[in-house]
């Protein structure tokens, strides 16, 4: 949820909020709104305090003054209830237009569009194209199957076969022990929420049509753990000497891909189901940003551990999405594509969503606002595709990457399928 006081009192806060694509008409619709919420409320107050002491004054009166101040009582208990009324009707419609307002970008965020980033650092060799895309040699050495998922639920599902199942939990594990490393806590998350909570994680309304509901039970699929982990302390007060509290989700997700038809219809890059360590921080506003720059230094770690060449771009302020204040996307060298393409993000969503679940931080000062942060530690089917291309050998087998080998046992895939 937006600051309404910054959007109201500073003119940086609500350009940075256009910057990143909402209307400023619609933002000046929220101020008008929020101007009729405040004096609304202002009016209603006054008419609570002089109901009550009206209804105190009836106690009080001579037995000759009680029926005209019953009646003035019964009066003013009218108008408040009138008063009160407009005052939820106004304040629901000040709550659904704030709702689509995005969090402002960030001063250090390039302002534009999608191709307006800003390339960070580039790191590792890029490498040509080889023999076999990751589609290709998947299939050819078993480790994904797409024709039969398809036959069984649809096109953008995959059963992961074999060594690439000993692969993926090879990933899982050395990327948890990458993470606990900073004293992340593991978690298994639900994958199912209320509806509540993705408005709450700021995912509704902006990203409705990417999320499967099951109707009948008012529940949602999670895209990402992010959405559980942000309401693990919601309505909380943590307590400041505890921060950071970091944890690390592992779960499924579950994307519907609206909008991506005839895209990345192969192999394991799309995928409606998928598997993910998520990292997510609570903080003090005042370490978010140092908070940032860790959950970047993690996820390059976990990625050139795995020898793959890479780059780091900020996002453009018009493609960051509504929660986040600014975001690196580390993309990794697809060399099928000859161009780099998307494994992790890491974003400051500073007091988004924080202001909508009212988790807060107990300071001598008394409470503020918690900043919250995410960052994906690895995708695990992205990843195996980076993989699949990046350690693809001569042979037609695939090197598994050193950080790996303790965790699957594995040196070589595809060495009985290549003689």
């Amino acid at each position: 949820m937006i600051d309404l006081r910054r959007l109201r009192d500073e003119e940086g806060y609500r350009q940075a909020a256009i910057a990143k694509g909402i209307d400023a008409a619609h933002i000046d619709r929220v101020l008008k709104l929020d101007e009729a919420a405040r004096k609304s409320r202002t009016e209603t107050e006054a008419l609570r305090a002089e109901s009550n002491v009206a209804s105190k004054d009836i106690g009080r009166a001579a037995p000759e003054e009680r029926e005209a101040k019953i009646a003035a009582a019964g009066e003013l208990k009218q108008r408040l209830g009138a008063a009160e009324a407009e005052l939820s009707t106004v304040e629901d419609e000040l709550n659904g237009a704030a709702l689509v307002v995005p969090n402002p970008a960030h001063e250090s965020v390039p302002i534009g569009d999608e191709d307006d980033y800003r390339v960070e650092t580039v790191v590792g060799e890029q490498i040509p194209a080889p023999a076999l895309d990751h589609g290709a040699i998947g299939e050819k050495l078993g480790l994904v199957d797409t024709e039969r998922a398809v036959r069984m639920s649809g096109s953008r599902f995959a059963y992961v076969m074999g060594d690439a199942v000993r692969l993926q939990f090879a990933l899982v594990q050395y990327a948890l022990a990458k993470v606990s490393a900073h004293g992340f806590i593991p978690v298994v998350t639900p994958v199912l929420v209320r509806e509540e909570m993705m408005e709450l994680a700021g995912f509704f309304p902006t990203d409705r049509n990417q999320v499967y509901a099951l109707e009948a039970d008012e529940l949602y699929l999670i895209g990402t753990s992010e959405v559980a982990l942000a309401g693990m302390h919601r309505g909380e007060r943590l307590e400041g000497d505890q921060l950071p509290v970091r944890y690390a989700g592992y779960s499924s997700c579950f994307r519907r891909e609206a909008g991506t038809y005839g895209k990345d219809t192969t192999g394991l890059f799309r995928v409606h189901q998928f598997d993910k360590v998520e990292m997510f921080v609570y903080c003090h506003p005042d370490r978010s940003w140092e908070e940032l720059e860790l959950l970047r230094e993690i996820q390059e770690d976990i990625v050139s551990g795995l020898e793959l060449p890479y780059r780091v771009i900020t996002v453009a302020s018009g493609d960051l999405g509504a929660p986040a204040a600014k975001k690196y996307d580390l993309e990794v060298w697809l060399p099928s594509e000859q161009r780099y393409r998307e494994v992790t993000s890491c974003s400051n969503y500073t007091d988004f969503s924080a202001r909508r679940m009212n988790t807060r931080i107990k300071t001598d000062d008394g409470n503020v606002l918690a900043h919250t942060l995410n960052g994906t530690a690895c995708a695990i089917g992205r990843t195996l595709l980076y993989i699949f291309e990046n350690h693809q050998q001569g042979d037609g087998t695939i090197n598994v990457p050193e950080a790996l080998r303790p965790y699957c046992g594995l040196d070589v895939i595809g060495a009985a399928e290549a003689s």
